[in-house]
């Protein structure tokens, strides 16, 4: 009886065991979450370059402020050295905005309210304290750049708070005291 019902029933379960479209249709499935995972990790690893070099052309820049390097350095100048030491940072010129105040050693208060990150909705950006201060005062470096996402509609690329519609902002911070000159 075996033998019979395979013989009627084995064209019929041959054709429902081939396997022509089976990796095709794996491929389809995963290729897209396997792309969003790349261009995520992708992202995040161009994210840390660039926070990293932020960091890094900061350091050097406050390094070169608290040690007196320049004769009275201006906004653009300190500007333009940070850009010129962050090298992946795409239109840095145009995007960064810093900030140098003194602290008050007492209450430990800034002396500013500045809206750090360039507003690129607005035409007319709040002013930025540029101090340079006297020796043995401790100074505050903010520094603020807008960055476009390489994927913004994949991953990573969506999550990422946006300062406005196409950037993100990367900030860093630094704290020294004047050195006498």
């Amino acid at each position: 009886m075996k033998s019979k019902l395979r013989s009627t029933m084995g064209p019929w379960l041959s054709r429902l065991r081939r396997e022509d479209g089976n990796s095709t249709i794996e491929f389809v499935i995963l290729f897209p979450i396997f792309m969003v995972i790349f261009m995520s990790a992708f992202e995040i690893g161009l994210l840390m370059v660039r926070q990293v070099m932020l960091d890094r052309a900061t350091d050097v820049v406050v390094r070169a402020l608290r040690i007196g390097e320049w004769d009275n350095p201006d906004y653009e100048e300190v500007k333009d050295q940070i850009c010129n030491q962050a090298l992946i940072l795409p239109d840095c010129y145009d995007n960064l905005r810093l900030n140098l105040t003194s602290v008050d050693q007492e209450s430990w208060e800034f002396g500013t309210d500045a809206a750090l990150c360039i507003d690129k909705e607005e035409a007319i950006q709040p002013a930025v304290s540029f101090t340079l201060g006297i020796q043995h005062e401790m100074m505050l470096v903010q520094v603020c750049v807008l960055q476009e996402p390489f994927f913004p509609l994949t991953g990573l690329g969506l999550q990422l708070k946006r300062v406005s519609d196409d950037y993100y902002a990367l900030m860093t911070q630094s704290a020294f005291v004047n050195e006498p000159g």
